[in-house]
């Protein structure tokens, strides 16, 4: 009998497609389009489908596309639609939103008017993407865990590109749409404000990140350490604590002196994550509007230790 133990020996069963559970008819019915990758089955599920859109999944890929669209068109646009530099010099192209003097006013396409198209475009495909996935769980019985999940990125990113901007009176303030320019204005925003770093909620921020990443690596090689004795199906494991669930929590007792629970270390991971892009997006939202320069105010309140 094989014994299931990595991600690299797993066993894949070859099986008719399974289409899931029975669930009330939506605004449109489930795609019985689907296939089997042998590859994916390594990573995952060897299953590629059914796909359910339904009309906000329909139009998150539409106005997705056409966000992209805009962005890629301009891109090509400033490289003289040569397709060779336009390849050569992607992550250097950009995207740039209005000058200052446009304030919170349309501009014209050519001075960031474009910007403010795709970007309408991108967070209405964001939003009805949001909606795709809230719904679908609770069609499926689920908790709605995964869209409060995702609702966290999308706040940092609404705080980036349109809650400050208005705030600080100018859709400038925004980031651009490009690979390294994206970089560039991270970095001449924490030059512009006196050091990002001494930002509190920054500072959270990073702790949050490098929490949930450890957390997350820590509970994920536990499972994998255990899953010769059924780790591997925690919510058997929740339900019916068995060698795998006691082996863990001895391992955590002898190595951390204390352990989670197999339901609790993912409340703690999804926290930690959750609590990354809510802090991150405050420290950003009071970085211009209350705080003009972090290095100073961490002089004011003691942070930095004056020679």
């Amino acid at each position: 009998m094989a014994e299931y133990q990595s991600i690299y020996n797993r066993i894949q069963v070859d099986a008719p497609t399974d289409y899931g559970v029975d669930i009330e008819t939506g605004s449109y019915d489930r795609q019985k389009i689907s296939a089997h990758n042998y590859w994916l089955g390594k990573l995952g599920d060897a299953q590629i489908g059914p796909v359910y859109l339904g009309k906000s999944g329909l139009l998150a890929i539409v106005t997705g596309v056409i966000a992209i669209e805009i962005i890629g068109l301009n891109m090509w646009a400033s490289v003289n639609w040569d397709p060779v530099e336009f390849v050569r010099q992607l992550f250097w192209l950009t995207l740039d939103p209005p000058p200052p003097e446009y304030g919170l006013s349309i501009p014209p396409l050519a001075e960031g008017g474009w910007w403010l198209m795709a970007g309408f475009f991108l967070t209405v495909s964001i939003l009805s993407w949001w909606v795709r996935v809230y719904t679908r769980a609770r069609k499926l019985g689920l908790g709605t865990h995964t869209a409060w999940a995702f609702a966290a990125a999308i706040w940092l990113y609404l705080v980036l590109g349109f809650i400050r901007p208005v705030m600080m009176g100018t859709f400038s303030e925004a980031v651009p749409f490009g690979i390294f320019t994206h970089l560039d204005w991270t970095n001449n925003f924490s030059l512009r404000y006196g050091n990002l770093f001494y930002n509190p909620f920054h500072m959270l921020s990073i702790a949050f990140l490098y929490g949930s990443a450890l957390l997350f690596a820590m509970h994920g090689a536990t499972i994998l350490a255990v899953q010769r004795f059924g780790g591997d199906r925690e919510l058997e494991q929740i339900a019916n604590r068995g060698t795998a669930s006691e082996r863990a929590a001895l391992f955590w007792r002898w190595t951390m002196g204390f352990n989670a629970s197999m339901e609790s270390i993912h409340r703690w991971a999804l926290w930690f994550a959750l609590l990354c892009p809510l802090t991150g997006g405050i420290g950003i939202l009071l970085t211009g509007t209350a705080v003009d320069n972090w290095y100073l105010w961490a002089i004011k309140h003691g942070l930095v230790a004056l020679q």
